[in-house]
């Protein structure tokens, strides 16, 4: 299969480019939700490697209304992506879908009313999402809007989404993305990789499964112990339970990892970024995402790897 934009994998920003005409660019939100895993309706605590302060920009804060959060994000990426003149409001913080509908219905309609602003991209729980809610994210999408569901997923194995206290099974993910996909919901599934008891074969095995659920896109993370979390307390007792990768040996992975997916599953990201001031080491230095793109690229060509080579339909 030929990639578009000479890629040897199948990329989520060259496909909004094809669609709609320009890169849309994510503006990451705190609207202030919690999560059923950490206010006792599922568990407490939330999953062992959570500290989400790590994992959004500084101009996303719940101090701040949302329409202040979108013009302070979009300022922020200005200078970067100077051609860019539509945005997603990315609800990222917590558990996006975790409310009455009603509250649901204020917050995305005060985020689309930005004139800046197409669509969203609502990050949230396979147990947060229920049919009245997919429902009005279908009903958004018919009214014209981009509307993309992601589902923080993680792990293919209930082992290991038990032992990182996730509160749900794949089952209950699998059930959410197909419940997204039958009204027509562009869905991402979210997955960490190196998390405590899950091997490398492991993961490589998990493309089978990734590739079974009918979703939009994926995106993966490499995992980062983040500082003052249950997991960093884990790693330092037990770090032997963790596939711990250079950045050569990810750069390999990755590859491996693509060429199992399924060749039209569109690839969001290959690996995260957190802050230096939130984890006690970095493994692979300063390299930014950008530069990992780049290495990934070159490495895929060298190995003349392809999204997809060794995919077999089940």
């Amino acid at each position: 299969m030929e990639f578009p934009d000479g890629k040897r994998y199948n990329t989520a920003v060259g496909y909004y480019k094809r669609v709609y005409g320009e890169r849309l660019q994510k503006l990451v939100l705190d609207a202030g939700f919690s999560c059923p895993n950490r206010d006792g309706t599922v568990g407490f605590g939330g999953c062992t490697y959570c500290d989400n302060a790590a994992f959004h920009p500084g101009y996303s804060s719940p101090g701040k209304t949302l329409a202040q959060q979108i013009d302070e994000g979009i300022e922020f990426h200005r200078i970067r992506y100077r051609n860019t003149t539509h945005y997603l409001a990315y609800f990222q913080a917590y558990s996006n879908t975790y409310a009455p509908i009603a509250r649901l219905r204020q917050l995305y309609s005060e985020a689309l009313a930005h004139p800046s602003v197409v669509g969203l991209v609502i990050g949230t729980r396979p147990d947060c999402v229920d049919d009245e809610k997919l429902d009005y994210l279908a009903e958004l999408q018919e009214q014209g809007h981009v509307i993309q569901l992601e589902l923080g997923i993680e792990s293919c194995y209930d082992s290991v989404l038990e032992h990182i206290n996730r509160g749900h099974d794949f089952d209950c993910a699998r059930n959410a993305v197909e419940a997204a996909s039958s009204r027509g919901l562009r869905t991402c599934a979210h997955f960490i990789l190196g998390l405590p008891g899950e091997t490398r074969g492991m993961m490589l095995d998990s493309c089978d499964a990734i590739s079974s659920l009918p979703l939009h896109s994926v995106k993966f993370h490499q995992l980062q112990i983040v500082k003052g979390t249950a997991m960093e307390r884990e790693y330092a007792e037990h770090p032997e339970r963790f596939e711990q990768f250079s950045l050569d040996e990810y750069l390999d992975f990755m590859t491996d990892m693509l060429e199992r997916l399924r060749p039209d599953l569109y690839i969001e990201r290959v690996a995260g970024e957190v802050p230096p001031r939130f984890v006690g080491e970095s493994r692979w230095g300063m390299v930014r995402n950008f530069q990992i793109l780049h290495m990934l690229d070159e490495r895929m060509e060298k190995r003349d790897a392809r999204q997809g080579r060794l995919y077999s339909k089940k």
